[in-house]
């Protein structure tokens, strides 16, 4: 399959640097177009092609921008459905935050996070965590994306985690306001300098972040920073056990010291505390199972806490939609695929 070229270019004017890569699939038969796109961004998300994708003209194009550290694209493209799996996160070190304002259509549906039972909304800004899985449905669209470092993210946040999957719609004047500051920053990007262009995306992730701190009730100040501080203590205590067959809430109740209300309040956003063990074990165990593929699942299982190997493969199921044995037989494949990937553009490199 042929591709589009990319042109990769910093604009002209004085002071500034930051790269631009326009990539677009019109050139392409009908045949490649949805095809060509899922290559352009499979490195970040996979999409998932219908049965009739390869027969029906597919429209799209994207204009990324480098700005230092920062990552903002500008992409339009007709109907998708797109999937961040486990398996794919297990296999892979994107780990930012994302940030998506739509401009133009809006994400019709969202699994991953805290909408687990799959909730429809015509969401306008969407915010992911892309150490997690989620599914979209998207329709026809623009949307202009954020992508931002961790450690900006947690460091305005007591519980970045919690916003994965969380959207807002187009129904108020602060949420007109980030859509309007947003879509200027996009008309106005080629013609700034590197430093006006990192001040305009920083002032917009800010506005952003702040609206979900609102939205997810996790500001306000100093009581914030020493919520913060209490929930990084108990995450860290987590964290270091989870391979203690103890570990459950009541020993980290009694380990933090901390009111049993408090404590709960902490991890409300994740479902609870007894659900963020859960979780976090699972999510352990999912990087376990491609880490060490000839282990027995039983024994990674166990490890971790789960009683049997079919308590372990329901509430796997119930987190990722796959079987623990499926999601170490699809990371293999993509490993593979990625290994066969690197030798053929080495093959390339020698001749």
């Amino acid at each position: 399959m042929s591709k589009p070229a990319s042109v990769i270019y910093a604009p002209e004017h004085c002071g500034s640097r930051h790269a631009h890569d326009h990539f677009e699939v019109s050139a392409e038969p009908p045949a490649n177009q949805l095809l060509a796109w899922r290559d352009r961004v499979g490195h970040v998300i996979d999409v998932l092609p219908t049965s009739h994708a390869t027969t029906t003209h597919f429209n799209a194009s994207i204009d990324r921008y480098k700005l230092g550290d920062r990552i903002f694209t500008d992409c339009s493209s007709d109907a998708l459905l797109l999937d961040r799996s486990i398996p794919r996160i297990s296999t892979d070190n994107v780990r930012d935050y994302v940030f998506q304002v739509f401009t133009q259509g809006a994400m019709e549906s969202i699994r991953g996070g805290s909408l687990d039972s799959g909730t429809s909304a015509m969401a306008s800004i969407v915010a992911m965590d892309m150490n997690q899985p989620i599914r979209m449905n998207r329709g026809r669209c623009r949307v202009l994306t954020f992508f931002v470092s961790r450690p900006v993210v947690e460091a305005a946040l007591p519980h970045a985690e919690s916003i994965h999957g969380r959207v807002f719609e187009n129904t108020t004047p602060v949420t007109q306001l980030m859509i309007e500051h947003v879509a200027a920053f996009s008309r106005q990007l080629p013609s700034l300098s590197s430093a006006e262009a990192a001040a305009s995306f920083d002032t917009a992730v800010q506005l952003m972040l702040a609206a979900f701190s609102k939205q997810a009730k996790l500001g306000g100040h100093v009581r914030a920073a020493a919520r913060s501080a209490m929930f990084d203590k108990a995450r860290r205590y987590v964290q270091s056990n989870l391979y203690q067959p103890w570990l459950t809430p009541e020993y980290v109740l009694m380990a933090m010291q901390l009111p049993r209300a408090t404590l709960y309040r902490l991890f409300q956003h994740e479902g609870g505390l007894g659900r963020y063990i859960l979780n976090c074990r699972l999510r352990e165990a999912a990087d376990e199972l491609v880490r060490y593929p000839d282990r027995q699942v039983i024994e990674i299982a166990y490890s971790l806490g789960f009683n049997s190997a079919s308590a372990f493969t329901r509430a796997f199921r119930r987190r990722y939609d796959l079987a623990p044995q499926d999601h170490r037989l699809m990371a293999a494949q993509r490993i593979g695929r990625a290994a066969q990937g690197n030798r053929s553009v080495a093959g390339r490199i020698d001749q």
